[in-house]
């Protein structure tokens, strides 16, 4: 959208997973702006009313009632359906903010920045990184992609979610900045996997073994979350970062490297792991769950 920018004053926010959830929730308490909220399953929807939020019955309501408009969807795909639909966002968007938390391909974010610009719209790739925890306690990280005013504008209500928001430059590289830190993040549990392994097979437990790693200079925050919160203790819940959502988000970084020529051998070796965990029935489970590869 050109020219001067109005103050926002009120929230949409579509999709309450894992992380959309708790993020609906600290901006509600937080922003000092009304929030309505949707989503396909009633339950998070009541549980966020006691937190302020208005419940919506369809897409077309949150924009009749928000200026600014979150999502947080599972993937890609199912932005691209949500903006696309015949009660979507793209038949209701006028001069509103579209902020996309979700991890989405650069291409479909270029092209939704151009749809939503004809309606008088701007559109902001916003992904966010680190965990469920990190979003209950509103400490995320959130990567910005689009013209460096909006953030500007948008930056008090990314505040309530997080604690570091990266302007990263053009429309798409917020999305580009999330794609790689996931790979990264993948090709780091993969290896921490391949040493509990061997570390099993020496006789060292798992949690000895990743306290003398923190030490050195192979620390990470993989070692401290995914390592010693759910690979030592073998938690992998379903109702999280799943391999299927990993193996997604890895297809992304992958169409990546061929886009750019770009070898990528740790990734494709991870997308052999994601497959192979696939195969024996975990994905649904936790993705640091690969590690159960081993056994």
């Amino acid at each position: 959208m050109k020219g001067k920018m109005q103050p926002l004053s009120a929230i949409g926010f579509i999709g309450l997973g894992v992380m959309g959830e708790p993020m609906c929730r600290n901006l509600a308490l937080k922003s000092n702006l009304p929030v309505t909220a949707y989503d396909l399953m009633p339950e998070p929807i009541v549980r966020l009313e006691s937190s302020g939020v208005r419940p919506s019955k369809s897409i077309g309501e949150v924009l009749q009632n928000a200026d600014i408009i979150f999502l947080s969807l599972p993937s890609g795909a199912i932005v691209r359906q949500i903006a696309f639909a015949e009660d979507g966002l793209l038949t209701h968007a006028k001069q509103h903010a579209i902020v996309d938390l979700s991890t989405s391909p650069i291409s479909l974010t270029k092209s939704l920045a151009d749809d939503f610009a004809k309606t008088g719209s701007y559109f902001v790739d916003a992904p966010v990184a680190r965990t469920r925890q990190a979003a209950e306690d509103g400490t995320l990280s959130i990567m910005v992609g689009g013209q460096e005013n909006e953030l500007k504008n948008l930056h008090p209500l990314l505040a309530c979610m997080a604690t570091d928001i990266t302007y990263c430059g053009r429309i798409g590289l917020g999305q580009a900045a999330k794609i790689l830190n996931n790979m990264v993040l993948f090709q780091t549990v993969s290896a921490l996997s391949e040493a509990l392994a061997m570390g099993d097979r020496l006789g060292f437990s798992r949690q000895d073994l990743l306290g003398v790693l923190s030490k050195g200079s192979a620390n990470s925050f993989a070692l401290n979350n995914h390592g010693m919160k759910a690979m030592v203790p073998g938690q992998f819940p379903k109702k999280a970062f799943s391999v299927n959502y990993a193996k997604k988000d890895l297809e992304y970084a992958l169409e990546l490297a061929a886009e750019f020529n770009t070898d990528c051998d740790g990734a494709q070796l991870v997308m052999k792991r994601f497959n192979a965990a696939i195969e024996k029935g975990l994905a649904d489970q936790y993705f640091p769950v690969i590690s159960k590869l081993w056994e």
